[in-house]
């Protein structure tokens, strides 16, 4: 709606995880890096935590779209199934069907194991990328375990990307899963932005949709924004995407503090739950 008032080729602060989008910010770039490097090295396992909204999501569709056709991929973002659930969605992502065979884990392992050696003898890695881990259970978690066991003689055939939430963590190092997190051996954690990214990831979004324009936030705003947001990208993108829309409104073109507050109070000021206590108090005045 307001994208043409501001001189911009498209709405900067969409919500959905577009890797173009993707804000290289130190501790962005460092999990990516991750990321490739063990696929790459065929670590077996990695593990991206980061609290809702830091952007994990976005860093995995932007390293799907980095890997070129040596590497097949299977994305899992329906977390909430059974271990054949997942064996199934496993095998088609990778395009393996199972004809004239009962549905059983046996038949399922078998099939894609037989998938993993014809994918390593053609000189092809095979990469299982799984969204919204934190959701998965314990059984399902167990047969990822041993998924793992799929390997060589020298090296693993599939290797496990693990995307969640903090809680993840916390799963891991139950009893009953030791064996897995042992086997975790590259991982990183996402935190938000500082406030100095925040400003540079507004910027950032900006010029990705060929921005700004007329388009102008004053110190003041990156401020507020960074207070109520706490330098959560999809907490900044709902925040910004409400504060243009008022300006739309208004006619101007300057995203001040007065602007940034309307927007808050627009969105609902439940939505910017603060978890960083020391926050809390300017937080509560400014909201008033």
């Amino acid at each position: 709606m307001y994208a043409a008032y501001f001189g911009l080729k498209e709405n900067p602060f969409s919500l959905s995880p577009e890797p173009r989008y993707l804000f290289m910010s130190e501790q962005h770039r460092d999990a990516l890096n991750c990321l490739i490097y063990g696929i790459k090295e065929k670590k077996g396992f990695v593990l991206i935590s980061g609290g809702i909204g830091t952007g994990k999501t976005t860093i995995c569709r932007s390293l799907l779209a980095s890997l070129d056709d040596s590497v097949e991929t299977a994305l899992i973002f329906n977390t909430t199934i059974s271990d054949l659930d997942l064996l199934e969605t496993i095998l088609g992502e990778y395009g393996v069907t199972i004809e004239n065979q009962p549905k059983t884990r046996k038949n399922y392992v078998d099939a894609l194991n037989d998938f993993l050696l014809r994918n390593f003898t053609a000189g092809k890695t095979a990469v299982l990328l799984i969204d919204e881990a934190q959701n998965l259970s314990h059984g399902v978690l167990e047969q990822i375990r041993m998924l793992s066991n799929l390997e060589t003689e020298t090296e693993k055939l599939l290797q496990i990307i693990l995307i969640g939430q903090p809680e993840l963590n916390n799963t891991l190092i139950l009893p009953a899963l030791r064996q897995l997190n042992e086997r975790i051996t590259v991982r990183y954690d996402l935190k938000p932005l500082s406030p100095l990214e925040v400003s540079d990831y507004i910027q950032h979004r900006l010029t990705v949709a060929q921005g700004p324009g007329s388009l102008k936030f004053t110190k003041g705003a990156f401020n507020l924004i960074y207070t109520f947001t706490e330098g959560i990208p999809r907490r900044i993108n709902a925040l910004c995407d409400r504060a243009l829309l008022i300006a739309f409104t208004k006619n101007v073109s300057k995203i001040d503090r007065k602007i940034v507050k309307l927007a808050v109070h627009d969105i609902g000021i439940n939505y910017f739950q603060q978890t960083i206590s020391r926050g809390k108090k300017i937080w509560s005045r400014l909201t008033t």
